[in-house]
């Protein structure tokens, strides 16, 4: 599973679904097939985790609301560790 790979620090599991942009009016369009895959239904909540360095955002994160909990930081972790050096 991902998550146990980022606990263990094997990041591997991680990859570019799809890049989108931000339009006129601030919003996010998910394509079509990324909102299958990850099985995401209207007024479904994600989170928006940033992180910063050097006085800048470097990566944003999105993680199912429902999802969230104690153990997205020990999931994280090993992941923005790799990132942020």
């Amino acid at each position: 599973m991902c998550g146990e790979n980022l606990v263990r620090g094997e990041a591997g599991c991680c990859k570019v679904d799809a890049i989108v942009s931000v339009d006129s009016k601030g919003q996010l369009v998910l394509p079509k097939d990324i909102r299958e895959k990850f099985g995401l239904k209207p007024n479904d909540k994600l989170a928006l985790i940033g992180c910063e360095r050097d006085g800048g955002t470097c990566c944003v994160i999105m993680i199912r609301a429902d999802k969230l909990g104690n153990t997205v930081g020990k999931m994280l972790k090993p992941m923005l560790k790799e990132i942020l050096e």
